[in-house]
């Protein structure tokens, strides 16, 4: 496959998950699908915005870039047909490096999200967050420790495994785009140069 068209692939790849990262974070600041009175009992970790920026508005910008690259031209640049598009798969490279920064940050943030658990109703009639080390996980009689809000454990929980599974498929992605954004610079996209066997614009 040309470098170009791989990257629009992973550019379409991206969307969703930018929006579904995006959307998660969102449905994070009503725990058990209800607004807080006080958004000071919010965990901290929502607060972070892991992710709506880094999972969302920050992958936006690359997978932008990515699905653009095939209609960059690639001629005339220097008098070299190829270096524009060489241009063009490096800078791909950088967004694609962007991208992966603030996937990781998303990953980072729900990963200390899941361990630490939800700040939560105490039975003191305080709030604060009764569980460390993930011990929650493997052990659902700890959940009592928590008074409310209604069903917050598997809320946060759920919204955030998925923060970090999303997180970590765009780590992945945008991996790919690098590797491939600096083959395409190296070798150029194969409609220009033909180094994948290419006769033409693909």
């Amino acid at each position: 496959m040309c470098t170009g068209s791989c990257a629009k692939c992973l550019g379409w790849a991206l969307i969703p998950l930018a929006v579904g990262g995006f959307l998660a974070n969102v449905l994070l600041f009503f725990p058990g699908g209800k607004a807080l009175d006080n958004k000071d009992h919010l965990s901290d970790e929502v607060w972070y915005f892991g992710g709506i920026l880094g999972s969302g508005v920050l992958m936006i910008f690359p997978a932008l870039v990515f699905l653009g690259l095939k209609n960059n031209d690639c001629c005339g640049c220097c008098g070299n047909e190829s270096c524009g598009k060489r241009f063009a798969m490096l800078s791909s490279t950088l967004f694609a490096v962007t991208g992966f920064l603030g996937a990781g940050y998303s990953f980072a943030v729900s990963a200390v999200g899941i361990n630490r658990g939800p700040r939560c109703l105490l039975q003191d009639n305080s709030w604060g967050y009764p569980f460390s080390g993930g011990d929650y996980l493997t052990d659902k009689n700890l959940w009592k420790l928590c008074q409310g809000p209604q069903d917050i454990i598997p809320w946060n929980l759920t919204l955030f495994s998925i923060l970090l599974v999303i997180g970590g498929v765009q780590m992945f992605l945008c991996a790919i785009q690098v590797v491939n954004g600096l083959l395409g610079t190296l070798c150029g996209d194969c409609g220009c140069c033909g180094c994948c066997g290419g006769d033409g614009p693909v």
